[in-house]
C-alpha cells in the first residue's frame, strides 16, 4: 500500500470527510484530495498533526511499517 493510499484509508476509518482532515490541517478539501491520490506530498507538520489526531506513528502513515503503533 502506498502511503498516499494510507492515508484515505485512514481517514476514511475515522469516518471523517476530506472537509474534516482539511479544516484539522487548515487547508482545502482539493489540497487533501492531491496529497491523498499522490498528486503532491505532504508536508512533516502535516504529517505530525495527523500522527497526533489518530493516535499513531508517523512511520506507519508514511508507509514505513505496517502494523500502527499508538503515539500513547
Amino acid at each position: 500500500m502506498n502511503h498516499f493510499e494510507r492515508l484515505r484509508d485512514i481517514r476514511e476509518d475515522h469516518d471523517l470527510t476530506q472537509t474534516d482532515v482539511a479544516r484539522l490541517l487548515g487547508t482545502t478539501r482539493q489540497q487533501v484530495s492531491k496529497w491523498e491520490t499522490g498528486v503532491q506530498m505532504m508536508g512533516v507538520d502535516k504529517y505530525i498533526i495527523l500522527a497526533k489526531h489518530y493516535n499513531i506513528s508517523t512511520d506507519y502513515l508514511l508507509g514505513l511499517i505496517d502494523t500502527p503503533k499508538k503515539l500513547y
